[in-house]
């Protein structure tokens, strides 16, 4: 038996599906068509039932005795008419079919699988319908995003961000890493006007609904030239190791050249090695000789500038016995002949007789008693 449904292409569609159904039954065609006005006790409509996309839904309507004829239609199309499947959809099959019951399943739902069904069943006096409005709710989906992103330092950024679902969903937009609560926008788009290196990191854009989250993120990469740390003046002694270092802020990584006076310094050269990572270098002096003390240059460079500091290699002595003598001060020693002429005065020391004073006389074995004590001090 074959469904005639294009003669009704200009008609009602409540009056399509009642053509549709009179062929499939094989109703009598003077067999009246309600009107909004009459009884409704024989078209019965349900409550509308929510899905989510990907579940199952089961459609089912009460029968009643002296059934003769039944069928579940989706807007003008038969899904089933008894027992016998009318859809060429496998997702659909017959779960129940007696005089109680007529049940249908309709796995993994899909948006398109939304609208008005409808359950026609024919008794010997006269058919009736039931009819229930299918919503289908689709989780968020992020369809299109901003791909990451490296910019200049001072230049303006727009990151998009675009989603699906049902009910639509909410969007959203926040600094992710490092984290940073001031930078966020609740739109599709998130503006980043005159960006500074201080906003690159990750983003991430959240869609939501009612259903579910999805989120994804943005990798913004921010280039600026170098900034070079103030150099650090190193003192090292004459045939020791000497080291120089020289630390750069940028992105990209910078590069770095060292120099004496105007004389550019490579590595294993004379003695000396130039290590670089990321963003530091160091310049080694295996055993610092007279012509290595001076001024250093170390310069940084990337592909939007450069910079620089100055570091002074110096010279430090080591104190010896000898010089330590010599840099003592005239009141150590008055200081120390002052303990020991208090240490000779008594039964042995001479007093001049005309001015009543008393004269010390220091013998060689004095001298060498304050030699002793100014070596033991030190």
């Amino acid at each position: 038996m074959k469904m005639v449904v294009c003669g009704c292409c200009a008609a009602s569609w409540r009056r399509c599906v009642v053509m549709s159904l009179r062929l499939l039954f094989l109703l009598p065609a003077g067999l009246p068509v309600r009107s909004q006005g009459e009884s409704q006790s024989d078209n019965k409509q349900m409550d509308n039932i929510t899905v989510r996309q990907g579940e199952t839904l089961f459609l089912s309507c009460s029968q009643g005795d002296f059934v003769t004829h039944t069928a579940w239609l989706n807007r003008s199309s038969i899904l089933y008419a008894g027992e016998d499947k009318w859809s060429v959809d496998p997702r659909v099959s017959l779960v129940t079919l007696n005089q109680d019951e007529f049940t249908i399943k309709i796995e993994d739902v899909d948006l398109a699988d939304e609208g008005q069904y409808i359950c026609a069943v024919q008794t010997s006096s006269r058919p009736r319908t039931t009819s229930v409005h299918i919503i289908v709710q689709v989780p968020p989906k992020i369809v299109n995003l901003s791909k990451d992103l490296v910019v200049n330092e001072g230049s303006n950024v727009t990151l998009m961000c675009l989603a699906n679902g049902k009910p639509e969903p909410a969007i959203g937009w926040r600094m992710l890493s490092p984290s940073d609560d001031s930078l966020s926008s609740d739109s599709e788009v998130l503006e980043i006007p005159f960006i500074s290196r201080y906003r690159a990191g990750v983003y991430e854009c959240t869609a939501s609904n009612d259903i579910a989250v999805d989120t994804q993120t943005v990798e913004l990469t921010v280039n600026y030239p170098p900034s070079v740390s103030d150099g650090r003046d190193v003192g090292v002694t004459l045939g020791q190791r000497g080291v120089l270092q020289c630390e750069a802020d940028a992105v990209p990584e910078a590069d770095f050249e060292w120099y004496r006076d105007d004389r550019r310094i490579f590595s294993d050269f004379d003695g000396i090695e130039i290590e670089d990572a990321g963003g530091f270098s160091k310049l080694t002096f295996f055993n610092v000789s007279e012509a290595d003390y001076g001024n250093y240059t170390c310069i940084a460079i990337n592909k939007l500038g450069s910079a620089n500091t100055s570091i002074i290699l110096y010279e430090i002595i080591e104190p010896t016995s000898s010089t330590l003598l010599q840099e003592m001060t005239s009141s150590d020693l008055e200081q120390t002949a002052f303990e020991n002429n208090d240490m000779l005065e008594g039964p042995g020391a001479v007093q001049d007789g005309n001015s009543g004073t008393s004269t010390v006389f220091t013998p060689t074995c004095l001298l060498l008693i304050v030699l002793l004590q100014l070596l033991l001090k030190f």
